[in-house]
Formats: structure tokens, sequence, C-alpha cells
């Protein structure tokens, strides 16, 4: 288990700009960054145990963030 952040910008380093680019001009993708980020919060308060979840909400938002992950590549790329 790991409690690190997994935010967007260390997860796509090199894509800041074009994160920042489509959030401003692609509604669709800020929606995608906010469900990101919502589920990744759960999940990192969850691993510090700010927030207590069983094993299997847990994989089941790990399963979540990584599909918006996929998403959210796919647009980077496109």
């Amino acid at each position: 288990m790991s409690n690190t952040p997994h935010t967007l910008h260390e997860e796509f380093p090199a894509a800041g700009q074009k994160i920042s680019a489509l959030k401003a001009s692609v509604p669709r993708f800020a929606r995608l960054m906010v469900e990101y980020d919502a589920v990744n919060d759960k999940i990192h308060r969850s691993e510090t145990r700010l927030d207590l979840l069983t094993e299997a909400e847990e994989e089941d938002l790990r399963k979540i963030r990584s599909h918006l992950k996929d998403d959210i590549a796919r647009a980077l790329r496109g």
C-alpha cells in the first residue's frame, strides 16, 4: 500500500501545459480532472488513515482512479 498522492501533474509530468489548456477549454476533460482528484483524495485519505475504508472499498476506488487516468491519458494523446 502506498500513500503517494498520485496527482495528475505527477502522473503526467511532461503534460503540465496541455493539462492546463485542456482543463480550460474542454469541459469533459475538466470534469474528468475533478472526478480523478476527488477519487484520488479519498484513496489518499484512506491510505493515511484519516478515513477508514474497507479493503474492497479502497480497491474499487483504485479501479475507478485507474479508469479515469486512462481516459485522461487518451485525452492528452488526442
